[in-house]
């Protein structure tokens, strides 16, 4: 029998606006804008992932009041992504530069050189480049 190939395709983030969610993770983080396809009644289907990623972000408008509460905690303050980098300094200045918010100074860690950061919402991402 052959053995089944799988793999994350999606991770759904709940966002307060498709537009304000696409500005920051294409200009501030420099993603790529994947797909943006209306679905009718004010719902779109939109992916945004960075270069090589085998993964997309789908950013889902939250709907109601229970996906709204969970809209910047949707990991309960724990870091939520974890963003990989082969040029830890030069991803790190051009966030700063764009005006992302880092929670830390950079430190060096054995497994690599870390910070965390925070999206549009406060949720925390590591940007991470592993020591080889």
């Amino acid at each position: 029998m052959k053995e089944s190939k799988r793999y994350l395709a999606n991770v759904t983030l709940v966002v307060k606006d498709y537009d304000e969610a696409i500005d920051f993770y294409t200009q501030k983080l420099g993603f790529r804008l994947v797909e943006d396809i209306n679905l009718g009644d004010g719902k779109r289907w939109v992916l945004v992932a960075p270069n090589d990623a085998q993964c997309n972000i789908l950013l889902g408008k939250a709907v109601g009041a229970e996906q709204e509460a969970a809209i910047g905690n949707q990991t309960g303050g724990r870091v939520f992504f974890f963003l990989h980098t082969n040029n830890f300094w030069e991803d790190y200045n051009t966030m700063k530069e764009k005006g992302v918010i880092f929670k830390e100074e950079p430190r060096k860690e054995s497994y690599g050189t870390v910070v965390v950061f925070e999206d549009l919402y406060g949720n925390l991402w590591d940007l991470l480049q592993l020591t080889s």
